[in-house]
């Protein structure tokens, strides 16, 4: 048996059978009832004949085990072929939490899939409200794709409802006293937290550094900046050389342990370092910071040395424009003396 309607958001009327025991629904793409009769009729012969080409490329995702997995799987396919691996990566860890609450609500087929669910998904995460929307936005964009196949009607994901993102001060200014305790207690990430305080670099483009970077004799650091796409050249402070010590010979990543290419897994290591360092504001009972807090505090100890804003986003390699140029003479001498009188920090700290 089979029946053909017309369903809310829709133009077109919709065919609906059980194919081994499992609800089947197909847009017939047309709007007017005798056609849609006749393409019911047609694809009722070929339902009988064995024959479920009609349902399309998913037929074998749609007759297998659970709907809602089975496109999901076909689906990170079609994406793991057309996107960036980071792409692939965020999709799948946000379906795997999706396949998790839909088990838990016992909601198998795709199209059973409204509104209220997405609503209740966005609810039971666990996740700041700007999370949540990232996750809203990569569903949403599969039911796209699900709506232009025909296998459901319309995305739900449309008029879902998020929370209200309250924005708070994440990466909030370090103080002296924060800044002592940290290297203080820094243990093997001493240099890392050196390097992301006295370069004002990415807490990324720090740990994607190599002994190739630097020019000691030069006093300079050559570096790719992601964000911007654009090589950079900084002032390396004598700080950081005298902390870093003789480096002849000596090739490859400053930072194996945080190095990588793949910028999830390289954000994925950054989390040590920057567990570490909280879990020392922690203990000192100081407020929450970030690896980012390294580089507003570099821009604020440059304040107060003087150094004017043109030359501090410049150094901060900011993404605007007007300041994506690379750090030459003769402003990069001034800024290395600047930075050169920035207090010490290093001195006194265990190894």
């Amino acid at each position: 048996m089979s029946n053909i309607h017309k369903r809310k958001g829709s133009p077109f009327y919709w065919y609906e059978t059980y194919i081994r025991g499992r609800r089947v629904r197909k847009s017939t793409r047309v709007s007017k009832k005798t056609l849609a009769t006749r393409i019911q009729d047609e694809w009722d012969i070929m339902k009988a004949k064995g024959d479920y080409s009609f349902i399309g490329r998913n037929s074998d995702s749609i007759l297998s085990n659970g709907l809602t997995s089975s496109y999901i799987t076909t689906y990170l396919a079609f994406l793991e072929s057309r996107k960036s691996e980071n792409t692939h990566a965020i999709a799948k860890g946000v379906f795997k939490k999706f396949q998790e609450y839909l088990a838990e609500d016992s909601t198998k087929m795709i199209d059973d899939i409204n509104v209220s669910h997405i609503d209740g998904y966005i609810d039971w995460l666990t996740i700041a409200s700007k999370t949540k929307k990232n996750h809203l936005g990569v569903i949403s964009i599969m039911f796209k794709q699900a709506v232009r196949e025909g296998i459901v009607a319309q995305n739900p994901c449309d008029l879902a409802t998020l929370p209200k993102i309250i924005h708070k001060e994440r990466h909030r200014m370090l103080d002296s006293d924060d800044i002592e305790l940290i290297i203080e207690k820094s243990g093997k990430w001493k240099l890392y937290y050196a390097f992301l305080l006295y370069t004002g670099l990415r807490a990324g483009d720090v740990a994607m550094l190599s002994y190739e970077s630097l020019d000691i004799n030069g006093k300079s650091i050559t570096q790719l900046i992601r964000k911007v796409r654009k090589v950079y050249q900084l002032p390396l402070a004598d700080v950081l050389i005298n902390e870093i010590g003789n480096i002849e010979g000596k090739e490859g990543p400053i930072f194996p342990t945080l190095y990588n290419e793949n910028e999830s897994k390289l954000n994925d290591r950054l989390a040590n370092p920057r567990k570490f360092m909280q879990k020392i504001l922690s203990d000192a009972k100081r407020p929450k910071a970030t690896l980012h807090s390294f580089r507003h505090a570099f821009n604020n100890l440059l304040l107060a040395q003087g150094l004017a804003i043109q030359d501090r986003q410049t150094l901060l390699a900011h993404s605007s424009s007007d300041t994506t140029k690379i750090y030459t003479h003769p402003n990069a001498e001034v800024a290395a003396n600047y930075i050169n009188q920035l207090p010490n920090y290093l001195t006194n700290t265990p190894e």
